[in-house]
């Protein structure tokens, strides 16, 4: 049985998912500590230099190595810069099962980025990888992510009670931890049937099947 993802790249309209390297630390610093990024996702804060270099040069490469799963870098096609990052994680190899995270940096939110990096995922780990599930997890008020699961055809399971903690400003600009609760949302190969066309027809983008 297979138990590691091989070391790829994929291709969409606008985008590369590739492996990181060390030209994405100072971009992945900044990303990082986002305000967004900050309140809904467990990466350290503040996110340091040695973070981001200890991320890029062990942790994402063992993600894959060790078969938890891989960590891709999402940059823009044409301009090489990174505007986010999708990683694959808790897979079950015996079920064929693994669960996606993903983060867009700042200054490229709005653009359909997320959902364009997590689509041509899911097609290529259940076109390629022969996949039969993949699963999200949403804090219950980060909108936007619930936006991205929904559009690309996500099915809503339900709701685990108080089984995130997240973090909330404090009047004097500090953080502090909050619990609260995750949606689950889960998407199955057939889920896909239709969803890029509706895309594309909305002005979205087009089919994702350049990966090498």
């Amino acid at each position: 049985m297979t138990t590691t993802f091989p070391d790829i790249s994929i291709s969409t309209d606008r985008l590369v998912l590739r492996p990181f390297d060390e030209s994405d630390i100072p971009a992945l610093t900044e990303m990082m500590n986002d305000e967004m990024v900050t309140a809904w996702t467990s990466a350290p804060h503040p996110y340091t230099t040695r973070d981001a270099e200890r991320w890029v040069r062990r942790i994402a490469p063992a993600e894959r190595t060790q078969g938890r799963g891989i960590a891709l870098a999402v940059t823009e096609f044409l301009t090489q810069r990174l505007v986010g990052s999708v990683h694959l994680k808790h897979t079950d190899w015996r079920t064929r099962a693994t669960e996606i995270g993903y983060v867009t940096a700042h200054w490229a939110r709005g653009e359909g980025y997320a959902t364009e990096s997590v689509l041509a995922m899911a097609q290529w780990i259940f076109r390629d990888q022969r996949f039969e599930r993949l699963e999200l997890r949403t804090a219950a008020d980060n909108t936007a992510s619930q936006q991205v699961a929904q559009k690309i055809g996500c099915i809503s399971e339900g709701v685990l009670r108080n089984a995130w903690i997240a973090r909330t400003q404090t009047q004097d600009g500090g953080w502090t931890d909050i619990r609260t609760d995750l949606i689950v949302w889960s998407l199955l190969p057939e889920d896909l049937d239709g969803v890029t066309d509706q895309m594309a027809e909305a002005g979205g983008y087009g089919t994702y099947t350049d990966w090498n």
